[in-house]
């Protein structure tokens, strides 16, 4: 990765494993935390708290290890296998059934695993650090399938009644989204955020063969990780004075692992020229 492009992903990163990392050690035993533990069937070796104390402090050692990379690219290395770890203790608990919905049955139907499946964008992140140098289209792939799958999956749960209804508060809370209720009822404007990212999808697959269509690419997906971003303004329950961020406000900071994705995604499919 050339520098700009390092500054701005370890920037996100950093960031992002910031605001967790604290969050989660103030604000207690986590709900996610548990389901983990109980899948790995570690949950009575130690109390929650212990638990919950491992996962913000490998947060926290993200982040000073992200900054302190910026500069030293010696420690990228073991700042990608640490964020491989970070992301991989939840990607594999994906197996539990409660990250489904067993009343709409069960897989593909996402419930608690819609947060776990962003650790995808996290783990694209560690591979790149350690593979710098990557083959422009398995670069492009590696960097962009973390944002198809969430664009596909979560878009797809937009179809669904318990979705719908699930974003409507912070939709609700958001003047740049809030007016779609005025045209159109709770279900129908789900639809067309649906809609939106199913054909954002397919735009981004498109720009990895047809380059012009990269930046068109870029921005319309890039939308969706940013508009989640202002969420953490405009959405009472995301912040806390106490906490930081509140559980919602985990979901939505991890979004910020996405526009890192992109910036790597637009990297490896920019004009050699540019590249020098």
């Amino acid at each position: 990765m050339q520098s700009r492009y390092n500054t701005l992903v370890l920037i996100l990163v950093a960031l992002s494993s910031a605001l967790l990392g604290l969050s989660i050690l103030l604000i207690g035993p986590h709900k996610h935390i548990s389901l983990a533990t109980d899948f790995y069937g570690i949950s009575q070796l130690l109390p929650a708290s212990v638990f919950n104390a491992l996962a913000a402090l490998a947060f926290i050692a993200g982040a000073i290890l992200a900054l302190l990379s910026i500069k030293t690219i010696s420690l990228r290395p073991v700042l990608a296998y640490l964020l491989l770890a970070i992301s991989l203790v939840p990607l594999v608990s994906l197996f539990a059934d409660s990250m489904w919905i067993a009343s709409m049955g069960g897989f593909p139907v996402i419930g608690s695993g819609q947060g776990v499946i962003k650790y995808f964008a996290l783990a694209a992140i560690a591979l790149f650090l350690l593979k710098p140098q990557l083959p422009r289209l398995q670069a492009a792939w590696i960097s962009v399938l973390p944002v198809l799958l969430v664009l596909l999956w979560i878009g797809g749960m937009k179809f669904t009644a318990i979705e719908a209804k699930g974003i409507e508060d912070l939709v609700l809370s958001s003047p740049l989204m809030s007016w779609m209720y005025n045209f159109w009822d709770v279900q129908t404007t789900s639809n067309i955020i649906g809609v939106y990212d199913l054909v954002a999808v397919l735009l981004l697959i498109a720009a990895i063969y047809h380059h012009k269509l990269v930046m068109p690419a870029i921005l319309m997906s890039g939308m969706v990780f940013v508009v989640t971003q202002t969420f953490l303004v405009t959405f009472d329950a995301s912040l806390s004075a106490e906490t930081l961020l509140t559980t919602t406000g985990h979901f939505l900071i991890k979004d910020l692992w996405f526009i890192a994705n992109l910036a790597l995604f637009y990297q490896a499919l920019k004009p050699q020229e540019q590249s020098a």
